[in-house]
């Protein structure tokens, strides 16, 4: 197979992309920072180090909000920078494969697919791919069988909850919570509680350290935020009651839309989910004992993925290389004109 073909998961959180020349996964956060306006300052990982410490003249943002294009040029100026960092011996004739999300509008899909095809590295054919289609591949199961195969892919700003069968969505559900609203919600509670304010960062570090979604004690820690009474840095002790408590909502709200989706599923296919499982993919699945909740209320086997935010992308490299998985990826072109 050709070294230039590329498959792309553009996350909120992450961009991370499969390079066959390479023969490896890169990932870099999807975040970009612009002084003065229009100069590009940084990218990926050195841009999000700035996220809530840069100056008034340097903006940094995340160009993917809710899992689509938010911010198209400024999302192809880094998509362009990050592929000719990491693969710029590769991109001449180059193909792409991008992942996008289900139960977006033929507009926000047509952003993905006009992202690379208009880009300066003139690519050859962009092709298309339904995300959880990718991410069940990627989590080595044969979607073309007439087997129903569930998955929960949590992302940070989405958690995408499908069905799919003989290579198709029988039912989804793109549900607006993810890992960022988990931060606003510790973010919240904690100023709430404790008259701190911290950054998302930190809350994000407080969700990953101590949270669990059971109500597991994972100790506490030491943070630091602006008292909201004096103004003045403070440390306080947070604990993982404190972070449980605050997430608890969000995470009943991602059940409550699986329990829907289960309800809706036609037996036999429910009976295929009873007997694999139900899986679980995505960065926010990281969370401590999530696949211990999901199990509690559905009374279904949950199977948590290795390096689970690459399920995605490790999918699209096995959809372009094996022919048996061709047909899963498309040319959006062909697909909305012939």
């Amino acid at each position: 197979m050709a070294n230039n073909l590329f498959g792309v998961d553009l996350g909120t959180a992450n961009i991370k992309m499969f390079s066959k020349g390479e023969d490896k996964v890169l990932i870099e956060k999807n975040t970009i920072a612009i002084r003065n306006k229009t100069e590009l300052y940084a990218f990926g990982d050195d841009a999000f180090a700035m996220y809530e410490k840069a100056p008034g003249i340097i903006k940094v943002s995340f160009p993917v909000v809710n899992g689509v294009i938010a911010d198209f040029n400024n999302m192809q100026r880094l998509a362009e920078q990050f592929i000719e960092r990491n693969a710029k011996n590769h991109t001449k004739n180059c193909e792409f494969v991008i992942a996008v999300p289900t139960d977006i509008t033929e507009v926000e899909k047509r952003s993905f697919y006009e992202l690379f095809i208009k880009s300066k590295m003139r690519p050859k054919s962009v092709m298309l791919c339904e995300k959880p289609i990718a991410c069940a591949v990627g989590l080595g199961l044969d979607v073309n069988e007439p087997t129903g195969v569930m998955v929960v892919d949590m992302g940070a700003d989405t958690t995408e909850i499908s069905l799919m069968s003989l290579g198709g969505l029988v039912l989804s559900d793109l549900l607006r919570v993810g890992g960022n609203n988990l931060d606003e919600a510790i973010s919240t509670h904690i100023k709430r509680k404790y008259s701190l304010v911290i950054g998302q960062k930190t809350a994000c570090g407080l969700k990953m350290e101590l949270g669990s979604a059971v109500g597991n004690d994972y100790g506490s820690q030491l943070v630091v935020g602006r008292d909201v009474v004096s103004g003045l840095p403070v440390e306080t002790e947070i604990s993982s009651e404190d972070i449980n408590e605050a997430i608890k909502e969000q995470l009943n709200s991602i059940c409550t839309s699986i329990k829907m989706i289960l309800e809706k599923t036609p037996p036999e296919l429910a009976k295929d989910v009873i007997r694999q499982g139900i899986y679980l993919a995505g960065g926010t699945s990281n969370l401590h004992d999530i696949d211990k909740l999901i199990s509690e209320v559905t009374n279904i086997k949950v199977n948590l993925a290795e390096n689970a935010e690459q399920c995605v992308v490790r999918g699209l490299n096995v959809i372009v290389s094996e022919k048996k998985f061709s047909s899963l990826a498309y040319n959006l072109k062909k697909k909305v004109y012939n």
